[in-house]
């Protein structure tokens, strides 16, 4: 999938999805989950296009700890914590994988060819190579090994790491990251114990994760990464976490934002309207721009609006179906089919762009057709319709090909209706068109109904293996879809009753997804006896492993996006290859050769050892390690697809801080092109607008009833992103009313109590003011959130809430006091809200001295004389 892309679109689709993490206003989350590779890759090569970048493991270790101490900081998991590195991938990913390593190594290779034409002097030691961060390589054993020490030292050290259970599922198990993650969720979800409020984060870089999340179908999942910048110059990537700005995407707004797209349904169809079900419909559409394991449909595009297309034509056709598309990860095929046919309509409208463009043609040059092959196919239809006519039988057509290689005609028989000839013409132009696509494309002679019958077969059981993929796991290991291009549309038909069936087989083990992924530029990443394989003439399967290869950007922009052009792998052939060089393995490399299971850690104050170094030159032995191990199974989190069923929401629950939703203020919600700005530029497609209602209650309340109510109260400000924040002031642009009260004040009005307030009249730069800032606020909704706020009647002065501080009261009990800003900022009345309940367990509990310092723990001073001392407490 053109990742960026799909974030980018659905970022500028749905304005409010993702927000900026502030350090004091992140929710409480439950679970955090690690994509590593990203951090990966980010730590290990932060700048491809600098040449001259050199960086030693040590530091690469170094720095992809202290990314992970940064991200754990930033979320504070209070339960699991969980890191997955990519294992050995599914067959069906390492065509993506293999393309890829392909194009990144010619990449570098064309860098320094370009650097060294210009007379730049390279550094002499060996530069990274990415292409590395591939299962069973030397570097990712090291790796492997120093995580599992940064692990034992965190546990062993950190007290904050020390309530939490650690998954680490590294390179050495099978399997992609994030669905290694997922595979865990849905087995946490099978428990009949299982908390539908738990509260998930996890972190990545890929746009499908927001498909992956919502495969959960749980309330509180946030996704989050650094921030993506489009549209200025190319800058390199910041690897410092503390420099960069990460954002949560909330996948709260995500579900509510895919049930005001498909909202008109709620009226069309006759079966329950079911939003858990539209999310399952909307994340199968998403598979249809494309993804890692199947290339796009002929001309469907992201930017080109494919997305948009895809939804209407879900909306015109869902009533005539009688239920949904995606039952739980199962194609309903005969719905599926009906869906399909609907969007092949598409097929045409985009040919009869180019037909036009033809008709023009014609008039021009006296031809009317594209190309002599049309032009006889043509005339072979016409002459065959009258031939059957004049026979009284019923009218077909001859469909012909020109086989490139004769020269000759080769024919098959299909039904056509008696239309007028510019009819005629377009059907004949069409089939052609859609013809020469795949003799260019696919390199086939003949285009006949059982190629096309195939080419469906293929592309369904494609959105099935896929579909199983991200609900239930790997089906099938071994299973790949076997073309770098997709049929068109009106291509795919006669599917309603076919019987899809995969062989689970077994994953590649990590040496044989190296060769099948790698190119020769990369070899030295093998144990050297298979690297002849890639390289030598008389290797069995030299072919496989082209030193020069195209590239085909087929309808995209960017070269990132290209197909690759590089044959596929046969399983059997190089498996075979291999065979002859295993017994040349070392021992070392045998054990890199494996799979392994996950590893479960935890903190045991009673279990006490010596943890060696990995690398005793650059990290010191853990001289007392607190670790606890368990050993988790390979197939431990599979589930049976039977069981794997939606987890309905607790809809009662408090609003739990942090986690957005639209429903607490009155709304409607409409599609518009309003030029929203969520990244650098305005937005080219249509926003998702969010007008707020002025209730006619609203309109009477005076400033007198609005300062008694808010006026040093807490209130939630910035919907839909709330953030705590302590009322001030109230103005009307007329009146002001403010809290009169020490500076630095820090206590909130509860109850009946009657703050100390003031009233004052403003004057005509104060109402000016005023003014400015509601214009002010207008915009910022407008231009950035998509949300229109409509007439402001009143103003709200607020300090918004940057902590907590322990205080201590007469009983010796201590409670966590809310700090607020000195900052006081103007808010719109219409856009806070009031009166929720709101949950956040940190704060909840009661806590005594001996709680928070026990006797023996390490303490800062922060008071004087001794400020920035460590200390240790000796008792209260």
């Amino acid at each position: 999938m053109g990742v960026p892309k799909f974030y980018r679109w659905i970022s500028e689709r749905y304005p409010c999805l993702s927000e900026v993490v502030k350090e004091h206003q992140i929710p409480e989350f439950d679970n955090l989950y690690l994509d590593m590779n990203g951090i990966i890759h980010q730590c290990s090569h932060p700048n491809d296009d600098d040449v001259h970048f050199r960086i030693s493991d040590d530091k690469i270790f170094t720095d992809i700890f202290h990314y992970l101490e940064v991200l754990f900081r930033i979320i504070k998991p209070r339960k699991v914590f969980f890191m997955a590195v990519d294992g050995v991938a599914p067959r069906a990913k390492m065509n993506q994988q293999r393309g890829r390593r392909f194009r990144s190594a010619k990449e570098a290779e064309d860098k320094i060819k370009k650097a060294i034409e210009k007379g730049e002097t390279l550094p002499t030691e060996a530069r990274f190579d990415s292409n590395c961060i591939t299962p069973g390589t030397e570097f990712m054993a090291r790796l492997h090994e120093h995580l599992k020490y940064f692990v034992n030292v965190k546990i062993s050290t950190d007290k904050s790491w020390q309530g939490v259970t650690i998954y680490f599922s590294g390179h050495e198990t099978p399997g992609e990251g994030e669905h290694k993650i997922m595979e865990f969720i849905r087995s946490e979800k099978a428990k009949p114990d299982h908390d539908p409020n738990t509260r998930h984060c996890l972190y990545g870089l890929d746009a499908d994760l927001i498909m992956l999340g919502l495969t959960s179908h749980e309330a509180h999942f946030s996704l989050l990464r650094e921030e993506v910048r489009f549209g200025g110059k190319k800058t390199q990537r910041v690897c410092a976490p503390e420099e960069t700005t990460f954002h949560l995407l909330h996948l709260s707004l995500m579900r509510e934002y895919i049930d005001y797209e498909f909202s008109v349904l709620k009226e069309n169809i006759t079966f329950k309207y079911d939003i858990e079900r539209i999310i399952d419909d909307w994340i199968l559409m998403g598979f249809l721009v494309g993804n890692d394991f199947i290339p796009h449909l002929p001309h469907l595009h992201i930017n080109h609006d494919a997305l948009p297309l895809l939804y209407g034509t879900y909306i015109t056709i869902l009533p005539e179906l009688g239920g949904y598309i995606n039952e739980s990860g199962h194609l309903n095929l005969p719905r599926f089919e009906k869906y399909l046919v609907k969007l092949s309509d598409f097929d045409r409208e985009h040919f009869s762009e180019v037909f036009v463009d033809l008709k023009w043609f014609e008039s021009k040059v006296g031809n009317k057709y594209l190309n002599e092959a049309a032009g006889i196919a043509a005339e072979e239809a016409k002459n065959y319709k009258e031939k059957k006519k004049s026979k009284g039988q019923e009218n077909s057509v001859c469909w012909a090909a020109l086989d490139k290689s004769e020269g000759e005609m080769v024919v098959s028989k299909d039904n056509l209706e008696d239309e007028t000839e510019d009819d005629d013409l377009f059907e004949t132009e069409f089939r052609q068109y859609k013809r020469t696509y795949y003799m260019t494309k696919m390199g086939v002679d003949v285009v006949s109904d059982d190629f096309l019958a195939d080419q469906a077969v293929c592309y369904v059981q494609a959105i099935q293996w896929i579909l199983h993929y991200y609900y239930h796991g790997v089906q099938s290991w071994s299973w790949y879809y076997p073309y770098h291009y997709a049929p068109f549309l009106s291509d795919i038909r006669n599917i309603s009753t076919l019987k899809i069936h995969f062989e689970l087989g077994k994953p590649f083990k990590p040496f044989e997804q190296l060769l099948a992924v790698l190119p020769a530029a990369s070899k030295n990443l093998l144990p050297v006896c298979y690297q002849h394989l890639m390289t030598s003439e008389d290797s069995p399967i030299i072919e496989y492993y082209p030193p020069d290869f195209k590239t085909d950007l087929n309808g995209k922009q960017q070269e990132w996006e290209a197909v690759v052009l590089i044959p596929f792998i046969d399983e059997k052939r190089l498996l075979e290859a291999m065979e002859t060089c295993n017994h040349s393995l070392k021992e070392e490399e045998r054990k890199r050769n494996r799979h392994s299971e996950c590893l479960m850690c935890w903190y045991d104050k009673d279990t006490e050892f010596i943890y060696p170094s990995p690398w005793p030159e650059k990290f010191p032995a853990i001289e007392r390690c607190y670790t606890r191990y368990k050993i988790i199974s390979l197939d431990a989190w599979h589930v049976d697809i039977s069981k794997n069923k939606i987890t309905r929401v607790d809809q009662k629950a408090l609003y739990f801080c942090g986690f957005p939703t639209l429903k607490h203020i009155k709304h409607k919600f409409f599609l518009k092109k309003s030029g929203v700005q969520v990244f650098q530029q305005s937005s080219r497609g249509e926003n998702m607008m969010l007008e707020i209602l002025v209730n006619a209650e609203s309109d009477e309340l005076s400033i007198e009833n609005v300062a008694s109510s808010v006026l040093g109260k807490s209130v939630f400000v910035n919907w839909p992103h709330l953030e705590e924040a302590r009322v001030v002031a109230v103005s009307d642009g007329e009146t002001k009313f403010y809290l009169e009260e020490p500076p630095g004040t820090q206590k909130l009005y509860l109850g009946r109590t009657a703050p100390p307030s003031k009233v004052i009249h403003l004057g005509d730069k104060e109402q000016s003011n005023w003014t400015k800032e509601v214009q002010g606020i207008s915009e910022h909704y407008l231009r950035r959130k998509g949300i229109i706020i409509n007439e402001t009647s009143m103003v709200v002065y607020a300090q918004l809430l940057t902590g907590r501080k322990y205080q201590i009261n007469h009983n010796g009990e201590v409670r966590l006091e809310k700090q607020w800003s000195k900052q006081i900022l103007p808010f719109v009345y219409q856009t806070i809200v009031k009166d929720i309940q709101a949950f956040d367990s940190r704060f909840s509990s009661i806590k005594t001295l001996d709680d928070l310092f026990p006797p023996g723990s390490v303490v800062f001073m922060l008071g004087t004389p001794y400020y920035g001392c460590t200390g240790e407490i000796k008792g209260h």
